[in-house]
């Protein structure tokens, strides 16, 4: 395993971080999915333990995912591991059965707190504003909650996850202000909207996570379009067999350079991102001990030529399939 520094904190986080969205379960809001499908817990502590295993000290989590379910395990799992690196968000909550949010800074006051307690730790190592908008930001009141939080110890350092389709204003903001620590955003080769902010955030030291790096697993070359998701699974509306289609016709040429590297598509597309050196760690989502290998072995580095075949594709052809997974919600 390799480890890449934070930004400009003294955070030191294995490349490849473990996304703990997936471990949460088939948590419903309402009759909303907000999970990955349903999940064994035993398969859960091995996969977290198999990637200590092979090195990977940061693990993402939101207090949102499995409505707490993925920090409880996370804690009962880590809890005593001194080396490891936490990172939860707050912001997305549940309330009279319907998705909201909530970015008062009492709230996050309580809410850290409650995350807190299910990790089982005295501190958060990485606080995110789970997809604070520009209105959240502006009023003031949620940054001067994290920093309250960071000065009373609670937090190490805190930042923004930013919006999947949109993510630039926000940041754009925070780097102005010289607000927070870093952003996780969505990049991989099919989702390149954020690659503008990757050389401003190095700039100004910010650190930088990669979510999605499969895109609800199209990226692996696992899915046609006979495959189907649990009434619990997120994905149910949002990867059609239309997508899948479109996918598969688009990747073509990019999973062409799998036969020159050698390589499985996963690893092409985990490579493709840790080809930036502005990314300090990618987090593809790990539920099973077999997981944890798949998306730690066999990455390499990708020719710059390579790259930029990939990010040729990007605008044109990629384009067109993110739109339609806007679409779905």
């Amino acid at each position: 395993m390799q480890y890449r520094k934070f930004g400009n904190t003294d955070l030191r986080v294995s490349e490849v971080g473990f996304g703990a969205w997936a471990i949460g379960g088939g948590a419903m809001i309402g009759q909303t999915a907000i999970g990955w499908g349903d999940v064994d817990d035993n398969d859960s502590v091995a996969a977290i333990k198999k990637s200590l295993d092979l090195g990977i000290n940061f693990f993402d989590t939101a207090d949102i995912y499995g409505l707490g379910h993925s920090e409880t395990i996370l804690g009962k799992t880590i809890s005593k591991e001194k080396e490891v690196l936490i990172a939860t968000k707050v912001g997305n909550v549940s309330r009279d059965e319907k998705f909201t949010i909530d970015y008062d800074p009492d709230y996050i006051l309580k809410a850290c707190e409650a995350s807190l307690r299910r990790l089982k730790r005295d501190h958060i190592d990485y606080y995110q504003l789970h997809s604070a908008r520009m209105e959240h930001l502006q009023s003031g009141l949620c940054i001067a909650a994290m920093n309250q939080l960071q000065k009373e110890g609670k937090i190490r350092y805190w930042g923004l996850s930013l919006n999947t389709f949109e993510p630039l204003p926000e940041a754009e903001y925070l780097l102005q202000n010289n607000a927070g620590s870093g952003f996780q955003l969505v990049l991989n080769i099919l989702n390149q909207k954020a690659l503008p902010l990757l050389k401003a955030s190095a700039q100004k030291g910010f650190g930088i996570i990669a979510r999605m790096p499969l895109q609800f697993g199209l990226l692996t070359g696992k899915f046609d379009k006979s495959i189907a998701f649990s009434e619990n699974d997120h994905r149910k509306n949002r990867v059609t067999p239309a997508i899948v289609e479109a996918c598969a016709k688009a990747l073509e040429p990019v999973w062409a350079l799998c036969n020159k590297y050698g390589c499985t598509k996963t690893q092409l597309a985990l490579s493709y991102i840790l080809s930036y050196p502005e990314v300090s760690v990618v987090i593809p989502g790990i539920r099973s001990a077999a997981h944890a290998t798949d998306n730690t072995s066999g990455l390499f580095k990708l020719d710059g030529k390579d790259r930029e075949l990939i990010e040729g594709l990007g605008e044109m052809e990629f384009g067109v399939i993110m739109e339609m997974i806007r679409k779905q919600g």
